[in-house]
C-alpha cells in the first residue's frame, strides 16, 4: 500500500464511527447497561459468504445471536478433549451464562472444510489436518463429486448435531424443553437455507418446511434407510 492509496479497513472503522453507530447509539448503551442476552446460539462455518445476521433477519441491530465460528461449523466431542477448546467454552458460556434457547448448527455449501476432509491440506497446516478429522464420520467411502460434497456437508450438520446431544448441559436442557436444537445447510447460489427434520431424516428447503429445523431427537436415517 502506498501513502496516496486509502487504508480500506480505516475507512469502514470511520464509517462506523460516524455513519452506523449514530443511528444505533441508544441499542449499544442498552446492551451495556442491561447486558446482552441473545436468544440463540448460532455455530457456523468460517466461511466469509456466510452470513449469519442475513440469514436470520437479526441484522443490522447487535445483541440478538451468540455466535461461535470455526473451520466447518464443527463441534467437538463432549469427551475426549485435552486443553483449552474456544468452541466448547463458547456453548458453556451461552448455555450456563447466557441461557440461550436454542442453537442452531449451520453448515454451506461449497464448503472448504468437506472438501479439504477429502482432499487433504498443506503438510505444514498440522492444526487444520487435526481439526478436519471431526468430519470423519461426515465423509462418504466414494470420490468428492458436487453430489457427495453436498451430502457430506448435510450430514456433518447433523453429526455436530449428534456431538451437541452428548453434551449433558445440552441433553437436560432439550428434555425439559428448555433449549431446542435446529440443524441447517445453506445453499449458497440458491439462497435458500434447508433444515433438517428428524422426523423425516431429510433436509427441507426453509420455504417449503413446517418448522425452522429440530435437533436428533431420533438418529438420522439416510435415504437408503441406513444411518450412519
Amino acid at each position: 500500500m502506498t501513502a496516496q492509496e486509502p487504508d480500506d479497513l480505516l475507512v469502514r472503522l470511520r464509517r462506523f464511527r460516524s455513519d452506523y453507530f449514530p443511528r444505533h447509539q441508544q441499542r449499544f448503551q442498552n446492551l451495556v447497561a442491561e447486558g446482552q442476552h441473545p436468544k440463540t446460539l448460532f455455530i457456523g462455518c468460517s466461511d466469509s459468504r456466510l452470513m449469519p445476521y442475513l440469514l436470520t433477519g437479526t441484522g443490522p441491530g447487535p445483541g440478538e445471536l451468540f455466535i461461535i465460528r470455526n473451520v466447518g461449523a464443527f463441534v467437538p466431542p463432549c469427551d475426549g478433549m485435552h486443553g483449552l477448546h474456544g468452541t466448547v467454552a463458547a456453548i458453556e458460556f451461552a448455555l450456563l451464562e447466557l441461557k440461550v434457547e436454542r442453537i442452531v448448527v449451520c453448515g454451506h455449501s461449497h464448503c472448504g472444510a468437506i472438501r479439504a476432509a477429502y482432499e487433504g491440506v498443506a503438510e505444514e497446516a498440522v492444526a487444520l489436518r487435526s481439526w478436519l478429522r471431526l468430519a470423519d464420520e461426515a465423509l462418504l467411502p466414494v470420490r468428492p463429486s458436487a453430489a457427495a460434497l453436498r451430502r457430506s456437508e448435510q450430514r456433518a450438520v447433523v453429526l455436530q448435531l449428534e456431538r451437541l446431544m452428548a453434551y449433558p448441559m445440552v441433553r437436560c436442557r432439550v428434555e425439559r424443553n428448555a433449549l431446542t436444537l435446529h440443524g441447517w445447510h445453506y445453499v449458497i447460489e440458491e439462497g435458500e437455507v434447508h433444515v433438517f427434520d428428524a422426523q423425516t431424516g431429510d433436509f427441507l428447503p426453509a420455504s417449503l418446511a413446517s418448522n425452522a429445523g429440530t435437533g436428533p431427537y431420533q438418529p438420522y436415517v439416510e435415504h437408503d434407510g441406513s444411518i450412519p
